[in-house]
């Protein structure tokens, strides 16, 4: 097992077992020396060794009524900043790939994502006292009839589902409002958001070209720089034939699984 001499990272799961990729990727901070928690709502019986398993209660009670009419992600988002708050460790989603351990020394670990340049939070390390945090946490716990950002056809959007709770009319009206959404808002507004770092450090292969994880062909690495420090998977937005066989020999979820020493067999959908 590996020195677990680094600064610890935390994840959330909602639901009854890991996807081979979600392993993968606990794994991967476990062998860079980063001890991992997975914070549950369920009895996980499938994490890797090393992960350790909390009760999700532990942070925050998870609305499962709210899980229900959105999404198992969804609530991830209140739940990171009330996580970093009580803890101080970095936040992970379970898709994010350690390729390198994060520096001691960076206090701020934040990043760009994509094409359009709008912050990611699937991989978050900020202050737990401060504007930003206290901000984003202010926001979910008092929220307003319609985020501030939130243009005409989103309000109109709240409005056709009116009689859903709110956070479920937010969501319906904007899938992303309680997570990139925010996390760019907010740290415009609390000046934190010119310390992000560069999408390679994070997320060096836009959303937008996922599927190239699975392609014996592509030329993944080719992405990465010299400061990539996670790789995001992205399995939210993975097709669905992905999460239900094992990738292809070659490809870059199965050279990672080789070397990490997950089967992916074991663990599909």
């Amino acid at each position: 097992m590996a020195n677990l001499n680094r600064r610890p990272v935390a994840s959330l799961w909602i639901g009854e077992s890991l996807h081979y990729l979600n392993q993968l990727c606990l794994k991967s901070h476990i062998l860079a020396g980063h001890p991992t928690t997975l914070y549950c709502t369920d009895d996980v019986k499938n994490a890797p060794e090393g992960v350790e398993i909390r009760p999700a209660s532990e942070i925050m009670d998870i609305d499962m009524s709210v899980v229900d009419q959105t999404s198992a992600s969804f609530l991830s988002n209140v739940f990171r900043y009330k996580m970093i708050k009580k803890t101080e460790a970095i936040w992970i989603d379970c898709d994010a790939f350690c390729h390198k351990p994060f520096p001691d020394d960076m206090e701020y670990i934040f990043a760009g994502h994509g094409f359009r340049g709008a912050l990611n939070c699937g991989v978050v390390s900020i202050p737990a006292q401060g504007h930003l945090i206290d901000s984003l946490l202010d926001y979910y716990e008092n929220l307003p009839d319609a985020p501030p950002w939130f243009n005409k056809n989103q309000k109109k959007k709240l409005e056709r589902n009116a009689s859903d709770p709110l956070p479920v009319r937010i969501y319906k009206a904007e899938r992303t409002a309680f997570g990139p959404q925010a996390f760019t808002y907010f740290a415009q507004q609390s000046g934190d958001f010119e310390k992000a770092l560069s999408p390679d450090v994070l997320y060096p292969v836009p959303f937008q070209l996922n599927d190239v994880f699975y392609d014996p062909h592509g030329r993944v690495e080719g992405h990465f720089t010299e400061n990539t420090l996670s790789v995001h998977l992205y399995t939210n937005g993975t097709k669905p034939w992905w999460r239900k066989n094992a990738p292809l020999e070659g490809s870059y979820a199965d050279r990672m699984c080789r070397e990490i020493g997950i089967d992916p067999n074991l663990a599909l959908k």
